[in-house]
């Protein structure tokens, strides 16, 4: 039987373990580009939901669309666990707050601010979202390799796009922010966080309390302290290093896999029942 979102069951997706999660379905396509001969198919596509399916290293490899936010991506990443994966890289777009990150850079999220909602319902909210080691060093090694501009640090990772992110150029403008998120901007930089994004928290505590692994890595679109613009063609390059990254990280963690199994994933399924 299909999982009731994403439409899929072990079947369509061969038992894949290895999942990519995009927010936008129309990106979908474009990571699985990047797979061994580019022969990878569509085998789902539901509302914000859209799957495709290749191989990478010889192993099968999805990637799902989570849509925006974290109760979507609570439901891509439940049901994908269901279906027995165990390993989940974000990647995604990104606004950054601190002044040396420039647009066209990537970065890679070691741990996130809960500013979610949707995590609180797995975990309470003392529980910290921080990504699994092995992914997180997957992702700083293949950005070596490529000889990419990427920070790695803490990320705000917000369930709304404008009072979350303490934007003003909304409907409400200065007059519904309420008065805790109210200068939360300026806070976060002086915390030392680097930018806001707004799935990560909630991928890292569900992969956290589930024993599964998860990193992110997200391209600089815009930076807020900066006030720089997006500009379509650093983008789409920042986009397209953002890929190869976590298509360079996933086959790292593939080959490890293979050589030196993760003892915790493989216990973690077997908890559950896989």
């Amino acid at each position: 039987m299909d999982t009731y979102h994403l439409c899929l069951n072990e079947k369509k997706i061969k038992k894949a373990k290895y999942a990519f999660l995009p927010g936008d379905p129309e990106r979908v396509p474009n990571i699985a580009g990047f797979f061994d001969e580019h022969k990878s198919i569509e085998i789902a596509w539901n509302r914000e939901f859209r799957t495709w399916l290749g191989k990478i290293n010889g192993e099968e490899v999805i990637v799902t669309s989570t849509g925006i936010g974290g109760s979507s991506t609570s439901i891509a990443v439940d049901e994908l666990a269901q279906l027995g994966v165990h390993t989940f890289i974000r990647v995604g777009t990104t606004g950054a707050i601190q002044k040396d990150i420039d647009v066209g850079d990537v970065i890679i999220t070691t741990a996130s601010v809960r500013l979610d909602g949707a995590s609180i319902h797995y975990c309470p909210i003392e529980y910290p979202a921080v990504a699994n080691y092995y992914v997180l060093h997957a992702l700083v090694e293949s950005a070596k390799a490529l000889d990419t501009r990427y920070h790695v640090g803490i990320t705000a990772s917000s369930d709304t796009f404008y009072p979350g992110q303490e934007r003003y150029d909304s409907f409400s403008g200065y007059r519904y922010i309420i008065k805790r998120l109210q200068g939360s901007l300026k806070e976060w930089q002086q915390l030392n966080v680097l930018n806001y994004e707004m799935e990560s928290s909630t991928l890292f505590t569900i992969a956290s309390t589930l024993n599964l692994r998860a990193g992110c890595i997200t391209e600089v679109i815009i930076n807020r302290v900066n006030q720089q613009k997006i500009n379509s063609k650093i983008t789409k390059l920042a986009k397209e290093k953002s890929i190869k990254i976590a298509i360079g990280a996933m086959k790292r963690l593939i080959d490890n896999d293979k050589t030196l199994p993760n003892k915790r994933v493989k216990d973690g399924n077997k908890r559950s029942g896989r």
